[in-house]
């Protein structure tokens, strides 16, 4: 009977988050990153933007360690635009620029 109770009374706020995962802009990222990593073979840094687009879906930045060097400044990074649906699955990316890691912004 606890058990009938506690099910009946299941269909908290909980639950509905289970069923419907919230795609926010950190869940942008996350997936921006993990396909971009699959697709490119190199590690992800980090992101540095990310915004909605105009197709409700999600334009994200995302810095890339192209090439590992010694020293750690010398190291080769680029930064990739890459295009999420609303779905957060992957339309395209594009580079957008490659950069050493100790040099400043322009």
């Amino acid at each position: 009977m606890a058990d009938q109770h506690s099910r009946a009374g299941g269909s908290s706020t909980a639950s509905r988050r289970r069923a419907a995962p919230r795609k926010g802009p950190e869940y942008a990222a996350r997936a921006a990153c993990q396909s971009l990593e699959g697709l490119i073979g190199h590690r992800t840094e980090g992101v540095s933007a990310v915004r909605r687009s105009d197709d409700d879906g999600w334009c994200v930045v995302v810095d890339v360690l192209e090439v590992a060097r010694i020293p750690d400044t010398t190291s080769l990074l680029a930064s990739y635009e890459v295009q999420l649906d609303r779905s957060c699955e992957l339309l395209e990316y594009r580079r957008l620029r490659r950069y050493r890691r100790g040099a400043a912004d322009e």
